[in-house]
């Protein structure tokens, strides 16, 4: 057991930061007005909301018109999924996706076969990439959207959005990506991407949960996600979570003082990991793309392992971890991103993500490696040899 629990599970959430709970809390109390209602406390609220929408555009250079608050990254990805199919339906019925899409882009995509879609999944390579030539040979006269996510939340590879926007582009079909595990961890740009709508979510940099944002660049034609008292431009009625709006806002104006360093200090801590498991542990397999993918992310096969007894292990001596993303670790079966790297179900099993955070040291990581060494060498004592 360690002196005390290193924290290596960032992709699935963060703590927040104590900066942002404390310019939520007047929120809850003392400023509680709906942003909707007229009086003085309602205008104070609005101010707010304002204030942080500003904040998320100017931080993806994009329009405060163009950002629209949500309860998360899933409802992001969900309006911009459906409500792009429903709204240009007597267009074309036909979606492209790729194979390695979190669940909160595939599973609508899966209920859009319902009212007669056709999804086609582009398949990766051996790191994860997406070859934007094989979106442009999926394209029919009937395509109505791509949605590639910006990195995967599994193996952190980080896809070419902007040449398959180009592409988008040139045919005049809508174009979304997930960026919910790129906010606040690397530069975004929706004009330099070139997307049309892009999610994202707040408990991801620091933030609260139950708060995101879906980036949909005007003129882009959505049917309403949600229908009643008309906020967010008629897009998303509900009343507005403002100290979660509030929350999402201050997150980001830390985020954008740390952009310029935290990531290299991320990937360089990633990189000597990195190394320092191949030469402590042996036998394993580095997941995703060696150099594309983002700062924190590390997800390793380790041969001759069951992923599970490992993450139990570290778990007990103090290290979080996990199999997965931890929305798709609820579920059942191998992880389809894996599988889609062409990794077998018996590496898939050996497997193990690892994403580091901004209070992530040099010393958690040497701790953490000889945690991982000692019980990677348990787990193989005890493992049948294939």
């Amino acid at each position: 057991m360690l002196d005390r629990k290193i924290y290596l599970d960032h992709a699935a959430t963060t703590p927040v930061n104590p900066l942002v709970a404390e310019a939520m809390l007047p929120y809850f109390t003392e400023h509680f007005g709906n942003p909707s209602s007229q009086h003085s406390f309602g205008r104070e609220a609005k101010a707010a909301v304002d204030s942080a929408r500003a904040r998320v555009a100017l931080f993806i250079n994009a329009d405060p018109e163009e950002i629209i608050f949500t309860s998360g990254g899933t409802e992001s990805d969900n309006f911009a999924i459906k409500g792009t199919a429903f709204a240009n339906m007597e267009k074309g019925r036909h979606i492209i996706t790729s194979s390695i899409e979190h669940h909160a882009v595939h599973d609508p995509c899966e209920f859009l076969t319902r009212f007669g879609f056709e999804i086609t999944y582009v398949p990766v390579d051996k790191d994860g990439v997406v070859d934007a030539s094989d979106i442009a040979k999926a394209i029919t006269d009937k395509t109505i959207l791509v949605s590639v996510m910006h990195a995967n939340n599994e193996i952190g590879t980080i896809q070419p959005i902007s040449e398959i926007s180009r592409i988008t582009k040139a045919h005049g079909i809508a174009f979304h990506t997930d960026a919910v595990q790129t906010f606040g961890h690397i530069p975004i740009d929706v004009n330099q991407l070139g997307v049309d709508m892009l999610s994202l979510s707040g408990h991801k940099i620091y933030g609260p949960k139950g708060i995101g944002v879906l980036y949909i660049r005007k003129g882009t034609k959505l049917t309403p996600f949600m229908h009643g008292g008309g906020q967010e431009r008629g897009l998303r009625s509900s009343t507005l979570n403002v100290p979660g709006i509030v929350g999402i806002g201050k997150a980001v104006e830390i985020a954008a003082e740390l952009i310029d360093k935290e990531p290299a200090r991320q990937t360089a801590l990633r990189d000597s990991f990195i190394k320092k498991l191949y030469d402590q542990v042996g036998d394993l397999k580095l997941n995703g793309h060696p150099v594309l993918r983002l700062p924190n992310n590390i997800n390793i096969s380790f041969n001759n392992t069951d992923g599970e007894f490992l993450m139990a292990n570290l778990d007990a001596a103090g290290i979080a971890c996990s199999t997965g993303s931890a929305c798709s670790s609820a579920g059942t079966g191998p992880s389809h991103v894996l599988h889609s790297l062409g990794l077998s179900e018996r590496m898939i099993g050996c497997s193990v993500r690892l994403t580091l955070g901004r209070s992530t040291t040099s010393a958690d990581l040497e701790a953490a490696a000889k945690v991982i060494t000692a019980s990677v060498k348990k787990a193989r004592e005890m493992a049948p040899r294939f």
